[in-house]
């Protein structure tokens, strides 16, 4: 068992006890965090005279040796060692002696394990929001190609006005849009080093933590000891943000699940994204979407199992934080693997656009256009709600359309209904007078894009 802790003990750790502690079956994932950081510490100990310009350089490429021997196989990360802080200061000490034992001159394993959990959770940040953008770009491709794609717009699941495919696609880009916010704030308030802070209460050494944030990319250094160890809001916020990213995903995917399904026949999933059944042989189904819908709740239970965690515990480091680390890797893969697969799938789906229209025109989707056009004829609005309600059921009884009855039937039923009903009740009509900014009209639609377009152009982090 390789510890660094074994001075004050006089017997060996039982083996159920040591592996019931140990860390390093999954914090091995942030080796290079943890090397990064090294490198960083030491050269601010060699910068503050701490350790001498020899000392720092043997250390320093050694442990650049150590990163580049696990980067290719040749060094293995085993589980002899308790966690990734001991395997790489343990090989440190075997390729250098004593001047490996150096290392941890001034820093504690409480905030080097803060420091590698914000390196690692820092990047993933970044990565989560790299992923979110060429989703973005997928959405706003299909918003450009279908500004005039009409298609039945829902409340409560029931066809309720006509819109477009752009428009549609749009509620989501401004969703993924508010995530990228939501990502960006929490790297601003999350970029800050904890390495310095000790095991609690700081060090005698004189250290320069701001020159160690600034070798590590972060604005600064943390403000306050006992919190740089013990601070996890930062992953708790990173957790609630995929969450929701994961909910907006899940949205998504239902309805592609419901547009793909034989009654509606919207879109075509292309075959890579999609399986058959072992006994039905006419199946195609939307495995993907299903699972992504399904993977959302894996997400959930990392933050719902990080917030309980977190509640009772009293400053300042204690070893139940060690649970930070496995259901938030799963929950950083989970998310970053929908968001992947859902962009390819939705970068290489078919839509029925005749269909889409069909389903707008056949229901009553410009019923509301129909009363508004009454109103426009002097007829209140609570009487042109009732006669559009009556022209409905009739063309239930008839199995017609609205703009499909004659003149003299709908007379029968309103007599201020002209020629020009049928122009103001078209599906183009719906939704090309819609021209407020959101709404779903061609010209609002463009706008929309245009913004989109700007956007994405300074989005990055």
């Amino acid at each position: 068992m390789a510890q660094l802790w074994g001075g004050r003990f006089t017997k060996e750790t039982d083996q159920l006890v040591y592996d019931f502690n140990a860390s390093i079956s999954f914090d091995r994932r942030f080796y290079r965090q943890d090397i990064e950081g090294s490198i960083a510490h030491v050269t601010m100990l060699g910068k503050q005279g701490i350790l001498t310009k020899e000392e720092q350089g043997a250390i320093t490429d050694c442990l650049r040796g150590i990163l580049a021997d696990v980067e290719s196989g040749k060094l293995p990360i085993t589980e002899e060692y308790e966690d990734i802080h001991s395997f790489v200061e343990a090989n440190l000490i075997e390729r250098l002696g004593d001047t490996g034992k150096k290392l941890h001159t001034g820093r504690s394993r409480n905030d080097q394990v803060a420091l590698d959990m914000r390196l690692f959770t820092r990047d993933q940040v970044v990565r989560t929001d790299e992923l979110l953008g060429g989703l973005m770009e997928v959405l706003l491709g299909i918003m450009k190609e279908n500004t005039e794609t009409i298609m039945p717009g829902f409340t409560h699941l029931q066809k309720a006005q006509p819109i477009t495919l752009a428009h549609h696609m749009g509620a989501y880009f401004e969703m993924f849009k508010r995530d990228r916010l939501r990502l960006h704030d929490i790297y601003e308030r999350m970029n800050y080093c904890p390495l310095g802070s000790g095991a609690l209460a700081g060090t005698t050494y004189p250290l320069d933590r701001d020159y160690t944030a600034e070798l590590l990319g972060f604005y600064g250094a943390t403000l306050n000891s006992m919190d740089g160890v013990s601070d996890r809001d930062y992953l708790i916020e990173f957790l609630s943000a995929l969450s929701i990213i994961m909910m907006h995903l899940s949205r998504f995917s239902e309805e592609i699940i419901i547009w793909n399904s034989n009654e509606y026949r919207f879109v075509e999933i292309d075959d890579a994204y999609s399986t058959g059944s072992s006994i039905m042989p006419q199946k195609k189904n939307p495995d993907i979407a299903e699972l992504v819908r399904g993977k959302t709740g894996r997400v959930y239970g990392a933050l719902t199992a990080l917030l309980t965690t977190m509640k009772g515990l009293p400053l300042a480091y204690n070893k139940d934080m060690q649970e930070d680390k496995e259901l938030s890797f799963d929950a950083f893969d989970t998310a970053q693997n929908c968001i992947a697969l859902f962009t390819g799938m939705l970068s290489t789906m078919q839509f029925h656009k005749e269909i889409m229209r069909k389903s707008a025109a056949g229901g009553f989707t410009n019923a509301t256009d129909a009363a508004d056009y009454l109103v426009r004829h002097g007829v209140p609005f609570r009487d042109a709600h009732g006669i559009v309600g009556r022209m409905v059921l009739y063309c239930l009884d008839k199995g017609a359309a609205i703009e499909e009855l004659s003149l003299e039937e709908l007379k029968a039923i309103s007599p201020v209904i002209e020629e020009d009903f049928y122009e103001a009740v078209s599906m183009e009509t719906c939704v090309n007078t819609r021209c407020t900014a959101g709404a779903p009209s061609k010209q609002a639609m463009e706008q929309a894009i245009a913004a989109g377009e700007a956007y994405l152009k300074t989005a990055g982090m």
